[in-house]
């Protein structure tokens, strides 16, 4: 994990500049009282009137500089944190993107939504404008009491006891609120987990008439978010008042123990009057510690959590010098496979075979015999637990993961489309690469075209999110045109055309079968969707029960042959068969 430290100091001249501005701004601040001073002392009380307009035109000019380095500060203070932000959103992002399929599994969308968004915005507040008042309000508190202890100690200490009042006071507060911030973080991923699950299946939530129960649910995390944040509350109103009480009755005080010394003929009376636009000058700082101290707080907890997140390392890696094919013919071999999750629960066991390149194997099984996760396995999603898998003859984990992975065209058993438009959909594989002509030649294939055609904007019609607006077909086919478009050597259809009538199917079949110089492995409850393999494997319980083509397969009269009854609802002629 990159440092937050090494964040900032790449922006180390942003941040002198955003101090020299800062420095020089508060000192003009510093300025003015002095010259409030003068004006009385030598304008007013002893009748140099020829003073006045150089003390006027100063007052000017302070206040011209006052604005143009105050802009100056504000304007470098946001650009940094901005930056800042922006770059460990980034790297925070990549991060995510390189974990494996195992902390995904582990791990709710909508926690990883809030780092992404709500902390590092938090972290943003905290390294931009948070850090620069810290840094001011140090520094304008410093030569606040300077300047009155120039003027006049005896009374410069008051000012000084509640300081340190008011700081003992934000530490407690500081304290109370640290533990309520990680509640608070840790409530807001819980309520977006909720938001986002319910949003994302919004048509499952009305299918099943839940809408009363997922709004309980949400509403009983909201309820625990609306406590947590009055929890804080409750902690920042209780001390407040002792904020506001010290910073109302500090000016009151300095200005009657100043008169007093003025009457006493130890302080002249525009000393007072700058001591007193000083103590006013000290009060917002005051003000701002616990506000300060609470946002900083907020910041600190939110790096805390992304650390934990950068403490997550991908279980799937890949060698420092991997071995790179110059050509991927597709030649997939299983040695003696097997797969099983963290608990100990076995996936597959024993799993042996082999794929010539430009063959197609078939793959049945019951659901949860363990098919997709021969696919997971072969685009190392996941690391088998036993045995090897070769590409070309070449074991999967000595290729870097972008060659093995862009070696594979997959079209998955659940079907993800983005919010995007049909052309850029299809271009998903190899966006770069792929031209207008090819991604209408894919969806010709993929007897996609028709219904493409007939929509508003044809290719360039956005569909909405996840697909909606399309029927489960019309998504698959799109999905096909996407593996066929990318041109890999390699094609998995994982249970890909479930949704499509009898005729549709066989089109796309008859296209398959014209791809000679892909290997292809298809995942199918249909029979119709591998009786043309080149070998069928039957998976049952993790393990290859049957094996063979679909002739021997049906001569056999085991489980593919129930398979066969039971769809078709009656035996053939084992010879017509074919």
């Amino acid at each position: 994990m990159k440092k937050l430290s090494a964040y900032i100091l790449e922006h180390k001249f942003g941040y002198l500049l955003e101090i020299i501005s800062m420095v020089i701004a508060v000192s003009l601040d510093m300025v003015s009282p002095q010259l409030t001073k003068h004006i009385i002392d030598d304008v007013i009380v002893g009748g140099q009137t020829q003073k006045l307009k150089f003390f006027l035109l100063g007052i000017l000019l302070v206040g011209v500089g006052r604005a143009v380095f105050g802009y100056t500060k504000e304007y470098t203070s946001d650009t940094i944190g901005s930056s800042i932000a922006s770059e460990m959103r980034k790297d925070l992002f990549a991060h995510i993107q390189s974990l494996s399929a195992d902390f995904f599994d582990k791990t709710n969308t909508g926690e990883l939504m809030s780092r992404i968004k709500d902390d590092i915005d938090r972290i943003w507040d905290a390294v931009g404008y948070v850090s620069m008042l810290i840094m001011e309000v140090i520094f304008h508190t410093c030569i606040v009491l300077f300047c009155m202890y120039s003027l006049n100690w005896k009374l410069a200490l008051i000012p000084t006891a509640a300081m340190i009042v008011t700081g003992c006071i934000a530490v407690l507060e500081e304290r109370r609120l640290g533990a309520i911030y990680e509640e608070i973080s840790e409530e807001n991923a819980a309520l977006n987990t909720v938001a986002e699950e319910n949003l994302a299946g919004v048509r499952t939530v009305k299918a099943f008439a839940r809408e009363k129960f997922e709004i309980g649910k949400f509403l009983s995390h909201n309820n625990r978010y609306y406590e947590l944040n009055m929890k804080q509350s409750k902690v920042f109103v209780k001390y407040y008042p002792y904020f506001s009480l010290i910073t109302k009755l500090l000016p009151l005080i300095i200005l009657l123990l100043g008169g007093k010394l003025v009457i006493d003929g130890q302080l002249s009376i525009g000393s007072l009057s700058a001591f007193v636009e000083y103590s006013m000058n000290i009060v917002w700082p005051m003000e701002m510690l616990g506000w300060l101290s609470n946002d900083f707080s907020s910041g600190v907890g939110s790096y805390r959590k992304i650390k934990k997140l950068y403490q997550e390392k991908p279980t799937v890696t890949e060698p420092d010098e991997p071995e790179i094919l110059d050509r991927i013919r597709g030649a997939v071999e299983f040695q003696n496979v097997s797969f099983h999750k963290e608990d100990g629960y076995e996936i597959l066991h024993d799993i042996s075979f082999r794929v010539e390149p430009g063959k197609t194997i078939g793959i049945m099984g019951a659901t949860g015999a363990g098919k997709t996760s021969l696919i997971q396995l072969l685009q190392r999603l996941y690391d088998a637990t036993d045995g090897s898998i070769l590409l070309d003859g070449v074991d999967i984990r000595d290729l870097s993961l972008k060659q093995l992975r862009e070696s594979i065209s997959l079209v998955m058993q659940d079907v993800f489309l983005f919010s995007d438009t049909v052309n850029e959909n299809v271009k998903l594989g190899k966006r770069d690469l792929v031209d207008f002509g090819t991604v209408r030649e894919a969806s010709r294939k993929a007897q996609a075209d028709e219904f493409i055609e007939r929509l508003s904007e044809q290719y360039e019609t956005v569909i909405g999110e996840r697909g909606v607006g399309l029927s489960g077909g019309q998504k698959q086919r799109i999905s096909i045109a996407r593996a066929i478009a990318k041109k890999a050597p390699i094609l998995v259809l994982d249970d890909s055309t479930s949704a499509l009538d009898m005729e549709t199917e066989y089109a796309i079949q008859q296209t398959l079968l014209g791809l000679t110089d892909t290997t292809k492995l298809i995942i199918a409850h249909r029979i119709s969707a591998v009786r043309n393999a080149d070998e069928i494997i039957i998976l049952e319980n993790g393990s290859i029960r049957e094996r063979g083509t679909h002739e021997t397969l049906l001569a056999r009269k085991g489980l593919y042959y129930e398979t066969w009854q039971a769809q078709y609802g009656s035996v053939l002629d084992i010879p017509e068969a074919g």
